[in-house]
């Protein structure tokens, strides 16, 4: 009896973990089955000035890295088991429960671009300035959508190296691009943009 009962808190947090696991991959397979369709089409859709500089580059290297290559590893690897955590059960639901609503952003951010979305910082053929849908009220709700992906990534990966590291590349990425990335629209859409950052935020309407 003494075994089993040493036993069980080890298989349960077992357990747990292989269901965070679980559900972590579920929404990982999910936000590329909303990507790669867009990706595809858009590839149709000529780059008409690409602004994807060495430093762009990297910073999505490292995003890559961040978002899937070490999530990847610590999921079906024990190389970095040495770096887990543990967090209390509701923060696991918090990640759990943001799932639906950051799959749901990702695809209406991607919808609603539509032939313009690119991965980088592109401008394409008849690129057209998204003023509607998702982007009525914050002009990067795709970010906002990342955001809360690398968060639920933290909750539900325990790990300092695969649950963090979505937050460290792509805060960098967030960081280093976005004001780039809005000096260009503002080059290409001049005042409409400029009227339209005045009214919008951008990441969390009337915060960000």
């Amino acid at each position: 009896m003494e075994t089993y009962r040493t036993a069980t808190p080890k298989y349960t947090i077992l357990m747990s973990r292989l269901f965070l696991e679980i559900a972590f991959m579920f929404f990982w397979l999910g936000c590329f089955l909303i990507r790669f369709p867009f990706a595809q089409k858009n590839k149709k859709n000529k780059v008409v000035e690409d602004q994807k500089t060495t430093k762009e580059k990297g910073l999505l290297g490292l995003t890559l890295l961040g978002m899937m290559l070490l999530p990847l590893m610590y999921v079906f690897t024990p190389w970095l088991d040495f770096a887990n955590y543990t967090l209390p059960g509701f923060l696991n639901l918090l990640g759990i429960a943001l799932i639906l609503p950051t799959l749901w952003l990702f695809y209406r951010s991607h919808k609603d671009l539509g032939r313009n979305w690119s991965a980088s910082l592109e401008l394409r053929e008849e690129h057209t300035l998204i003023t509607e849908g998702v982007y009525k009220n914050i002009r990067h709700p795709m970010y906002t959508a990342i955001w809360l992906w690398v968060i639920l990534q933290a909750l539900m990966l325990q790990n300092y190296i695969a649950g963090l590291s979505g937050i460290v590349s792509f805060g960098l990425l967030y960081f280093l691009r976005v004001n780039e990335e809005e000096k260009m629209m503002e080059q290409q859409f001049g005042e409409a943009y400029i009227a339209y950052k005045k009214k919008t935020k951008r990441l969390i309407p009337n915060v960000f």
